[in-house]
Order: structure tokens, then C-alpha cells, then sequence
């Protein structure tokens, strides 16, 4: 696969780190860009086949911008993977609601069951979550 694997301008260091230590394991490409939620994806177009999402939902603040990065990020045709660890602490039970709440609107949501996860890192409080756009 190509592979763009994204966080905000002060991580891009240890993106680059992560992808020198892993290119042997690489058969297509993969670059590091930055990606500030919220903000404009027009050089990330056209949309791409997979999101991969893991640890996204973890501040309120952050719900809004993310979802608009999500809506104008996907095509049709892009599947999101989302991978949260379950949080029962403080407000993250209410931010996860609220999240997936807001989801829904534009949103088709699938869990994948517990069981179809592998084997060696499945978990009763990780979550994975098939997500589409709505037609």
C-alpha cells in the first residue's frame, strides 16, 4: 500500500523515526504529513481507500474538529478503522458518546465483535469500529 501516516507538525519527528525503524517491513510507500484536525485536506485528496483511527477520542474539544476532518477526508468509498481503548474514567464515557452520537449523523457505524479480533491483542475494553459514509 501507499501510506500516509499523519499527526501535528511536533510529532513529525517521531512519525519519521517510527518509518525508518519499520521500512523493512514496507512494500509500497509510506511519507509522514502533518495533519491538524479541523483544518484544510484539499493535498490529501482524492479521498483515500482506509482511515485507520486509533486513540482519536480522547477530549471534548477535539470532537468537533475531527469529525469535520472525517467528512472531508472521505469519499464514498473510504473505510474508516476506528480502535479506541474504553475509558470509564472522569468524562471520557460521555466524550465517547457524544462522539459516536455525532458520528451517526453522517455516518454508517459497524462493531466489529470482540471475537473477530486477533487473537494476541484482543481486549473487552478495546473497541474496533467499521465506519462508512452515508449514501
Amino acid at each position: 500500500a501507499n501510506v500516509t501516516v499523519t499527526d501535528l507538525e511536533e510529532l513529525q519527528e517521531l512519525l519519521m523515526v517510527n518509518i525508518e525503524h519499520n521500512k523493512h517491513l514496507v512494500t509500497g510507500s509510506v511519507r509522514a504529513k502533518v495533519l491538524k484536525w479541523g483544518e484544510d485536506v484539499t493535498e490529501f485528496q482524492p479521498p483515500p481507500d482506509y482511515i485507520l483511527m486509533a486513540d482519536c477520542i480522547y477530549y471534548e474539544e477535539s470532537l468537533e474538529p475531527l469529525l469535520k476532518t472525517l467528512k472531508d477526508l472521505t469519499g464514498p468509498d473510504t473505510c474508516i478503522l476506528c480502535c479506541y481503548e474504553q475509558r470509564t474514567m472522569g468524562k471520557n464515557p460521555e466524550i465517547e458518546r457524544k462522539y459516536f452520537e455525532l458520528l451517526e449523523m453522517d455516518f454508517e457505524l459497524e462493531k466489529i465483535p470482540l471475537d473477530q479480533h486477533d487473537e494476541e491483542y484482543r481486549s473487552e475494553d478495546i473497541h474496533i469500529v467499521n465506519i462508512h459514509r452515508k449514501q
